[in-house]
């Protein structure tokens, strides 16, 4: 055998094996890691929201065929809600081909995954919650807290009730406590409330419950002493029932509580019986299942028992529909891409366009079949979130009723406060910011 000849096989076989040990790319499938939480003491969250991501991921796939013919896959890893165990799910699953966007619906585990999404130019969505100034997408342009932000929801919170008050003047003199989560979620707030106080004149106190939250005795003994119009609940899991019968025991009434919007579903109320009567919370999203959209979800993906709650009473619950609402976002962004850039698997970077390009007007919400469901979304290359438009929800012992509009958050006010942050972490981190919505890859 010739020395070329041997040289020949020996490459052959030395590539063979490297194809061997790399994800075939199909080109006609989008992936969709999902880094999960089915177990642990925020599994309602976790099991509500994926299943629902993928009951749409499955509706598109079983009623269109995919997005233009391009099938929608995914894999899941299970994180417990842990940050280590998040970022072992990404290092497992970055390297499949097709990546669209990774939706850990998990403030620790996002911080945790912005460097290593920027360096892989893949996005990051962080719908309802995450670092308050990735809005900024001249600074975070692969992350997208899309339709609420931590600070926009906090001045939706603090919008309701001046207009249960009679105006914003009324809050002069009004006294809020804010019970938060003790973890990097919880805590996102602190900043933002204290600069309302002062814009708005309402004596505040803000109280710490530690992870997870079985025991707040003291907490509202305290609430108690300190006599507040109103409490703001920031809560997570098991934290929002506890809170929910311990102001009960202590006498608060539950009409004066105002949950955020990880204190909002079924799984927070219902474990509180009737303690939780006239309980309201914000939500981006409705509850129910009667909208179109549910009813396509019921008849094409459960009919084809291809759903992934295991309760089918679940279908149209808070968290469920969060996902239905989800889905419905990662997959339009998808769709405007590939109307850019070609009906096929589209690179992470090509999905960034899309997501910056995510403009759902309420009469494409309609030929969505979630009217009523959502409101809009209008993202822009500089405001990731959208329009960051909330209503509020009241829990009369057995569903969900809409008690208000929709309300806007006060973007005056908090623009600047979302950009003096954006552009230190900027300077910190020594990142250009962008002054386009032109590709950013030669930026970073």
């Amino acid at each position: 055998m010739s020395k070329l000849r041997r040289f020949k096989l020996i490459m052959g076989a030395v590539l063979a094996a490297g194809l061997a040990s790399t994800p075939a790319a199909h080109a006609d499938e989008q992936f969709f890691p999902l880094q999960s939480y089915r177990v642990g003491p925020y599994a309602a969250g976790g099991t509500g929201f994926f299943g629902g991501f993928i009951d749409y991921l499955n509706l598109i796939n079983i009623r269109d065929g995919g997005v233009n013919g391009v099938k929608l896959t995914w894999d899941e890893g299970e994180t417990q809600y842990e940050v280590e165990r998040g970022i072992e799910v990404y290092e497992r699953l970055k390297n499949r081909p097709g990546i669209a966007a990774w939706n850990p619906l998990s403030v620790g585990i996002a911080y945790a995954m912005i460097d290593r999404i920027t360096k892989d130019r893949v996005p990051l969505i962080t719908i309802n919650h995450g670092r308050t100034d990735s809005t900024d997408g001249r600074v975070f342009p692969y992350v997208f807290p899309l339709l609420l932000n931590p600070y926009s929801e906090t001045s939706g919170i603090i919008n309701y009730i001046a207009s249960r008050e009679g105006g914003p003047d009324k809050l002069n003199g009004k006294k809020i406590v804010v019970l938060y989560h003790g973890s990097p979620y919880g805590k996102e707030t602190i900043p933002i409330y204290k600069l309302l106080a002062d814009k708005y004149g309402f004596g505040l106190e803000q109280i710490e419950v530690p992870h997870p939250g079985n025991e707040q005795q003291s907490q509202w003994l305290s609430i108690r002493r300190e006599k507040p119009d109103y409490v703001v609940l920031r809560g997570w899991g098991v934290m929002n029932p506890v809170a929910l019968k311990t102001a009960q025991k202590v006498g608060f009434p539950a009409d004066h509580i105002i949950g955020n919007v990880w204190s909002n579903s079924e799984e927070d109320v219902i474990p509180a019986g009737d303690a939780a009567k006239g309980y309201i919370a914000i939500t981006t999203q409705a509850s129910g299942a009667e909208y179109p959209v549910l009813q396509e979800v019921i008849k094409t993906v459960y009919g084809a028992n291809k759903g992934n709650l295991d309760d089918k009473k679940r279908i149209g619950s808070v968290y469920h529909n969060l996902g239905i609402v989800n889905g419905i976002l990662n997959v339009e962004a998808v769709r405007i891409a590939q109307a850019k850039f070609g009906k096929r698997t589209l690179t992470g970077d090509e999905v960034r366009w899309g997501f910056e390009h995510l403009q759902l007007d309420p009469a494409r919400v309609e030929a969505l079949g979630a009217k009523g469901l959502f409101h809009s979304i209008n993202v822009t290359w500089n405001n990731h979130e959208g329009d960051g438009r909330v209503t509020f929800q009241q829990w009369d012992g057995s569903k969900w009723k809409v008690v208000s509009d929709w309300i806007a958050p006060d973007w005056a006010f908090l623009r600047p406060i979302i950009e003096k942050s954006s552009t230190a972490y900027a300077k910190e981190h020594g990142i250009k910011i962008r002054t386009s919505g032109d590709d950013p890859v030669s930026q970073w």
